[in-house]
């Protein structure tokens, strides 16, 4: 029996424990790495920075591991065939399966991107079976009567005090997985990427945030999120006047009513798509395996394994268990940062709260009227509400959290039978100066916009700066109004900038 005060030994991988059960691990994640590493060889790069040959589980896998890593550093190809020419050459080409098996491998392979997140299962799962052996080897030797309590601790300090430094040193410590210096953190931040939707002055989705689109039943909710993602599919190329960024890839949770998400998809759609819906579009019809709260790590799985740089989620009281607690909706939050953080970008469908026999019907939404935990719309980067009535197509969309300018108020209207919307310019700040030839205030924009003889403060503060963004880009000219005091002041007056023809 070897002494309890050296370090535990390492698993042999291939037997199974006492209960018949093999030890932690992920065949199809160590398949993955190994054949997008031979289709992808800048993968390798990546994945050596993870992963070393014993943290995979079938010997052959390693076997086949060592031999790309062998190939890369001679700047050699990595395709099936030299890696079956490579290990043939050292005599293991049949002990891995032969040539049939590696090419088999080949087909496991993903995105270049997405080798590094495989490679993480396979780092995990090969910690979980060195702390499992470390556990059984210690049981084993807590059972033996001449064992000495003190020795076994210390035996088991040095040995997951080894594991956290091999983590460590080959890069997949939790700890430091995600740190950056503070120079790069603030550099990198994407602060200067173009908006998904929008400009960087009015945007309504930016990279790197989610996007949630709120409103009551019937005010299309999802003829909205329709055209963002076919913007994103490269099918428009704006939507409501605002650009939208493409996608490589778009993977749509329908798991409320398929079949109506289906129809209203259609409407958009003719023969010339198909070739554009088969290969950048991938649809989830049903529930989820789990729900988003009771699995963190699921979304951003989802993505990786259908290769989806953008993500619908349609909707969210289908993917949480329990919108109005907060425990359930801070861990849909790390499941929504989780995947904004390995590169999926957020689209959620989500509705308000029920209306009570006290509430004016026309009362402008704020986040509160979001229904559930405000820990939903709290993680989220931009909150559209659309409010209306139920089948109307006069609909109007309130911008009510920001990453930049606001967008709106915005009357929009739907055509139901195309699946198209637009905004309709008798609201629109440019068109109501244009049809007011002594020009505007501030206040009496805000008047139009808001339909209130009264506007509030904030309202006036918005419409001055939409009227200044007007004088800015050269479409409107600003007199300067008077001071303030005992008579009120007068607000400054925008008009319309005339064109002058040119012979």
């Amino acid at each position: 029996m070897p002494h309890p005060t050296a370090p535990l030994p390492g698993p042999s991988p291939e037997p199974a424990d006492a209960g018949g059960q093999a030890p932690p691990h992920d065949a199809d994640a160590e398949r993955v790495v190994l054949g997008t590493c031979m289709h992808h060889a800048e993968s390798i790069a990546d994945v050596r920075e993870l992963l070393d040959g014993t943290d995979f589980y079938r010997p052959a896998h390693e076997t086949i591991w060592c031999a790309l890593l062998q190939l890369h550093q001679q700047g050699n190809p990595s395709d099936p065939i030299a890696v079956s020419d490579l290990l043939q050459r050292q005599g293991d080409l049949i002990r891995v399966g032969g040539a049939s098996a590696v090419h088999a491998l080949a087909h496991a392979s993903v995105a270049s991107g997405s080798a590094g997140y495989y490679a993480d299962i396979v780092a995990r799962t090969a910690r979980l079976r060195r702390v499992q052996s470390a556990g059984l080897r210690a049981a084993q030797l807590a059972s033996d009567p001449g064992s000495d309590p003190e020795e076994l601790h210390t035996a088991l300090e040095e040995t997951l005090r080894t594991e956290r430094e091999r983590a460590r040193n080959a890069g997949t410590s939790r700890l430091d997985r995600y740190v950056s210096d503070g120079w790069t953190f603030v550099t990198d931040t994407g602060a200067e990427t173009e908006p998904l939707w929008g400009t960087p002055e009015q945007t309504a989705w930016a990279a790197g945030e989610s996007l949630m689109i709120v409103g009551p039943p019937g005010v299309g909710k999802t003829t909205l999120a329709h055209q963002v993602i076919l913007a994103r599919l490269g099918v428009y190329a704006a939507v409501l006047d605002l650009p939208v960024a493409e996608s490589r890839r778009v993977l749509y949770l329908a798991m409320d009513r398929p079949p109506q998400i289906a129809k209203a998809l259609a409407r958009h759609l003719g023969p010339k798509d198909e070739p554009t819906l088969r290969d950048r579009l991938r649809v989830w019809s049903g529930p989820l395996p789990t729900t988003l709260d009771k699995d963190p790590h699921l979304l951003a799985e989802l993505a990786a394994a259908h290769q989806a740089d953008t993500v619908v989620i349609d909707s969210l009281k289908d993917a949480v268990s329990r919108l109005t607690e907060d425990e359930a909706a801070i861990a849909y939050n790390n499941a929504r940062q989780h995947a904004l953080r390995e590169g999926a970008q957020l689209l959620e469908l989500h509705h308000q709260r029920k209306w009570t026999g006290d509430t004016p019907r026309d009362q402008r939404p704020v986040l509160d009227r979001v229904y559930g935990s405000t820990w939903f719309t709290s993680g989220a980067g931009s909150v559209l509400f659309i409010a209306g009535e139920s089948g109307d197509p006069a609909v109007k969309v309130h911008h009510l959290k920001m990453v930049t300018g606001e967008i709106g108020p915005l009357p929009v209207i739907h055509n139901h039978q195309r699946g198209t919307s637009y905004v309709e310019q008798t609201l629109d700040p440019l068109a109501l100066l244009q049809a007011s030839p002594e020009g505007l205030t501030p206040r009496e924009l805000a008047a139009h916009l808001t339909e209130e003889p009264k506007p509030s403060r904030a309202d006036v503060e918005k419409a001055r700066r939409k009227l200044d963004q007007l004088a800015q880009a050269g479409h409107a000219e600003k007199s300067q109004g008077t001071a303030g005091g005992a008579s009120g002041g007068q607000q400054a007056t925008y008009r319309a900038r005339r064109l002058v023809a040119v012979s």
